[in-house]
């Protein structure tokens, strides 16, 4: 951080203010501090006919992997109203019915993972600006060594493991922290 957002000053400095315990931006001039808190991704598991929505990335990171419809939340948005928006946007498609279904915190990059079920409404998708190409997949479909990422991957297992145990679906929470650059550790609760 260069320049403060409150007064444009460029007095700023790191330091653990009065009653905190972690460093945090602050402003010399007009003493605002700045917190940096996790990010919050949320994305649904959109599903139609035994099969599930998924979407090949046309953006960084991990342009050309498959993954589910999922982003950033914005301020002002529901989780729900979040998950719905991003699978618009990354597939053009209309979900409904959404209930919680896995949450995964990644300490390492600072993001919560909250991912939905949801109906894709009348099975329609195409590519959004996000997405080089959509395509409905069943488990044997789903190209596992060419997935964008860990929780994906994760949320995915979950969900056929309980499809698998009579539809059977349950709410999976966990953390997933990095090991190495291709080997993570993942703790279910």
């Amino acid at each position: 951080m260069k320049f403060c957002s409150n007064c444009g000053s460029a007095n700023i400095t790191q330091s653990i203010p009065e009653g905190d315990n972690r460093l945090r931006f602050v402003c010399s001039s007009c003493e605002e501090i700045f917190y940096h808190n996790p990010k919050i991704v949320v994305g649904c598991i959109a599903e139609w006919q035994d099969k599930i929505l998924m979407c090949k990335r046309a953006i960084e990171p991990r342009y050309g992997k498959w993954t589910l419809p999922a982003g950033f939340m914005e301020n002002e948005e529901t989780v729900h109203a979040a998950a719905a928006r991003e699978t618009q946007e990354e597939a053009t498609a209309e979900v409904s019915n959404l209930s919680l279904y896995t949450m995964y915190n990644l300490p390492h990059i600072s993001q919560v993972y909250v991912m939905f079920r949801a109906d894709l409404v009348a099975g329609k998708a195409r590519p959004g600006i996000e997405s080089l190409e959509v395509a409905l997949m069943d488990e044997t479909e789903i190209p596992w060594d060419d997935l964008a990422f860990p929780v994906i991957r994760e949320s995915l297992l979950r969900y056929f493991e309980d499809k698998r145990q009579g539809n059977k679906f349950k709410l999976h929470y966990g953390d997933i922290q990095k090991l190495t650059n291709s080997e993570f550790d993942i703790k279910h609760y």
